[in-house]
């Protein structure tokens, strides 16, 4: 096993602006904003300064609600320097999931964005808290947000009650190093540094604590999994608010001294034309983004010769996708990631060398000192290899707990330490798994258990369909039947009936899909995880007018 790191999140950078000062740190393409690893290293530590002239003392909650921006990524290095706890939040919130997460997590410190997608962050924030408008900045008293303080806007613009991103810089001019060196130096790698809501896929969010260790070890063995240096460039268009943009993604680059390349929002032109003109040699995303680049009718315009590595993660990856992302678009070394918030957040991975039938067809094996074992569901009794189970996990990638939910925390981690996913696996004799569905997700028609992930891969083989998500819906003779929904390709004029003979000979008949469902899109998580309950939702409605329609 590999040497565990024992490092904070902000010295990790500081060690890091010593070995290349000059190298390339952060880059964003469309602004022309380029920092070398000294420049970067400095401008976070301003901004830690202003954090604490501001007052915010080591493991104070601080939330972002914001995409990728420059501020972001500098408040990620800048609270690891500092101390406090960096608390992100899904750009996709609104009034009452900011109100509860605001609330549940005690945060004593906001910056936000003005707007997003014609959304004003600032109006919302001032519906929740209309005493913010006729505050002092700093002197908010809110009913309900008793710990809310502070609010930093991004931006140069000014708003009643709140600091300026610049008023952080200038607050900064009065702390001397000496200061912020002593809090960075107090600071204990087993401290939470992070907290991550999980994206509500099911129930209330809670609170994720990852301290310095799980991340910084986390993003160090994933960036040594894909065989990412100093010399790559990586581009990031994943949310930083998700694991996957701020381990995954600027951790694991900074973890090596890689230079960042982040795209502010999604778009796949936008991710094309960055790796284009910055000659990214790696590349992240959901399989959702990777599917909407590969079908950009513009594709074709873009040279993508320059990538060779990269990570597909964040739902399940489709074989027919994965193959396509190492044919069309030359990620010959592209990995595959597995985990959770809760592992801060992968549990295995495939390897660059890996024979792509591997890479295509599993998660991969354990990360370094992780752990990994598939359990009869409920228990903790080992299935023999090559048999279905719940995945579970031990090791340092495990968080420390949900925030002010103990009873969650024990039924998520078991007396032994081990973290039980919710995943079904299976895994082979040299340690690979394949994730075979949720314990949730599981469809039992009539007796028979049906794992929606193997009918989706089978109909991914369709040559009309270019994306589908299986769910079960209940029905009073068989108890639940299978629903597909099916995204088909431009110009395609498939039709429920042609699926259904596709199936037929192919997949045995109880798991062909009784119902199918054409639409355009589907109900997701700002991170990419595809929300099957709401699935599941639209297909009851959709079913139950079709009934009362032939009644």
């Amino acid at each position: 096993m590999s040497k565990l790191l024992s490092i904070t999140v902000g010295q990790l950078l500081e060690d890091k602006a010593a070995l290349h000062p000059d190298h390339e740190a952060l880059v964003y393409a469309d602004r022309d904003l380029r920092l070398s690893y000294s420049e970067f290293n400095d401008y976070c530590r301003n901004i830690a300064k202003g954090l604490i002239k501001l007052g915010i003392e080591k493991g104070e909650h601080m939330a972002i609600w914001a995409t990728n921006t420059p501020e972001w990524v500098t408040t990620q290095f800048a609270t690891g320097k500092m101390g406090a706890v960096l608390v992100t939040v899904n750009t996709n919130y609104r009034t009452s999931e900011l109100e509860y997460l605001l609330k549940q997590s005690d945060t004593t410190t906001i910056l936000l964005m003005e707007k997003f997608r014609g959304d004003s962050y600032i109006d919302m924030l001032y519906e929740i808290v209309p005493e913010l408008k006729n505050s002092e900045p700093g002197q908010l008293k809110s009913e309900k947000l008793p710990f809310l303080k502070n609010v930093i806007v991004l931006g140069d613009n000014k708003f009643p009650g709140t600091f300026s991103w610049n008023d952080i810089i200038e607050l900064s001019r009065d702390v001397e190093e000496s200061v912020l060196n002593e809090r960075l130096n107090g600071l204990d790698p087993e401290d939470v540094i992070n907290m991550q809501y999980t994206s509500g896929t099911t129930g209330f969010p809670k609170g994720v604590m990852l301290t310095h260790n799980n991340v910084v070890n986390n993003a160090y063995n994933i960036a040594h999994c894909m065989k990412l240096d100093k010399a790559d460039r990586l581009c990031i268009p994943v949310p930083f608010f998700h694991c996957f943009g701020c381990v995954i993604g600027t951790l694991a680059c900074v973890s090596v001294g890689g230079t960042m390349v982040p795209v502010q929002e999604f778009s796949p032109k936008k991710v094309m034309m960055t790796v284009q003109n910055e000659k990214c040699t790696a590349l992240h995303g959901v399989p959702t983004m990777f599917i909407s680049e590969l079908n950009d009718p513009e594709f074709n315009n873009y040279n993508l010769s320059s990538l060779r590595t990269g990570v597909m993660a964040g739902s399940n990856c489709p074989i027919e996708v994965m193959k396509a992302v190492i044919e069309k678009m030359g990620v010959s070394e592209i990995t595959i990631c597995y985990g959770q918030t809760e592992s801060s957040p992968v549990i295995t991975q495939t390897r660059t060398d890996d024979p792509i039938e591997l890479r295509v067809e599993s998660v991969g094996r354990a990360l370094p000192n992780v752990e990994v074992r598939i359990v009869q569901p409920g228990t903790n009794d080992e299935v023999p290899l090559g048999e279905q189970g719940e995945l579970c996990t031990r090791g340092y990638h495990v968080m420390k707990g949900y925030y002010n939910n103990h009873e969650a925390t024990t039924q998520a981690i078991d007396e032994e330490g081990w973290l039980h996913t919710g995943d079904l696996a299976v895994m082979d004799e040299n340690g690979y798994c394949r994730v075979t569905g949720r314990l949730k997700d599981m469809i039992i028609r009539g007796g028979e258990n049906i794992y929606p992930r193997e009918i989706e891969e089978f109909l991914y083989t369709h040559p009309e369909i270019l994306d589908v998500q299986v769910v079960g819906i209940p029905d009073s003779i068989f108890g639940e039947e299978v629903v597909a929904w099916v995204i088909p390709k431009a110009e395609s004029t498939l039709t429920s009936d042609d699926v259904r003979a596709y199936c037929k000979g192919k997949i045995s008949r109880f798991k062909i899909p009784k119902y199918i469902e054409f639409t355009d899109k589907y109900p997701m998580t700002a991170s990419g995880k595809i929300q099957k309950f709401r699935l599941r939702e639209q297909a009851i409605q959709t079913v139950d007018k079709h009934n009362a329609a032939i009644e």
